[in-house]
């Protein structure tokens, strides 16, 4: 039995394995670029973040009914399971899908035919993060967030992703705003490609709980005071650091150095079709590469859950805190 553990940076499209990609493109009518799965999964080898969202936003054009959402999502949730994943926190892209003509009802109500029966199936709780595109305009946020009002029992909380350079925190702070009167949760990718400017702008104008990715603190001692001070998490995603060239390998990875500094670091998957791995895969990895001892690893599995929008489960936390401490590595 794998180490419990709870899943905070996962995109959701980013699961859509080879196979299934080609069994929505035939399902909806699409013509995919690849002849076979194995020409597709060659492809995913990326020189950077942006040939991989090239790919990435591509696929999404198998995408198209409740029923394609729903078949993604449980198709994740069974792989989560098997590595491991007691609780996943899902992030999901509205405008990507609205940009080819999907509606907003069409994505969130197939993704929770899965959520909403997880538990019962997998055996993992869920919550669901609507990430808005940073490449896109902060009025096309506001108008997503219009959109997903009907649907809010359903949505935890708002992130930000996509391209990081060139689209600082601040381009959002007023749909941060209106989120955070809604009463939702937030998150934001910073610190990846771009600096460690972007973590703080994320934690100052945008309010955020939680810092996605968050590499480039280590740049910061003043910045990495503060996370530790502040206890806000970090959800890194070793493999597809790799993946996207943030670190050259495995081996440089400076989680180690950053769980040495005490910040809150979590171990994600990130996603785990185009870069290698699910979350157990990740956690192998790192300790592996890096040598973590387990109780290293207990300390992320712990991590993981502290860092969860559980607040309104209490009891849930406990009951997952508890699977972690009395976890049997042998």
């Amino acid at each position: 039995m794998p180490l419990p553990k709870a899943e905070l940076h996962l995109h959701i499209e980013g699961t859509l394995e080879p196979e299934l990609a080609f069994e929505l493109a035939a399902r909806n009518g699409v013509t995919l670029p690849y002849a076979t799965t194995d020409a597709l999964r060659e492809a995913y080898r990326f020189e950077d973040l942006q040939s991989f969202l090239d790919l990435y936003y591509e696929l999404m054009a198998v995408l198209c009914t409740e029923r394609d959402f729903e078949d993604l999502a449980d198709a994740y949730l069974a792989r989560a399971a098997a590595q491991g994943v007691r609780h996943a926190e899902i992030f999901f892209d509205p405008q990507a899908h609205l940009a080819r003509g999907v509606a907003m009802g069409t994505v969130v109500e197939g993704l929770w035919r899965a959520l909403a029966r997880s538990e019962a199936d997998h055996g993992v709780s869920t919550r669901l993060i609507m990430c808005f595109l940073r490449d896109e305009s902060a009025e096309s946020a506001l108008a997503t967030l219009e959109l997903a009002k009907p649907y809010l029992d359903r949505i935890t909380g708002i992130g930000l992703d996509s391209a990081e350079v060139g689209h600082p925190p601040v381009k959002f702070r007023e749909v941060y705003e209106a989120a955070a009167a809604l009463g939702l949760r937030r998150v934001a990718h910073a610190g990846e490609e771009g600096p460690p400017e972007y973590i703080t702008e994320s934690l100052d104008l945008l309010g955020v709980e939680r810092v996605d990715h968050g590499l480039r603190c280590m740049e910061d001692p003043a910045l990495v005071e503060r996370l530790v001070r502040e206890r806000i998490p970090l959800t890194l995603c070793p493999l597809s650091n790799v993946r996207l060239r943030a670190v050259d390998t495995l081996a440089d990875h400076p989680l180690p150095a950053m769980l040495d500094a005490g910040l809150l670091c979590t171990v994600n998957s990130d996603d785990p079709a185009y870069f290698g791995g699910y979350a157990g895969d990740n956690f192998d990895a790192v300790r592996r590469a890096l040598g973590l001892t387990d109780e290293r690893l207990r300390e992320l599995a712990r991590n993981s859950f502290l860092a969860s929008f559980l607040e309104d489960d209490e009891e849930r936390r406990a009951r997952y805190l508890a699977e972690v401490a009395a976890y049997d590595f042998a």
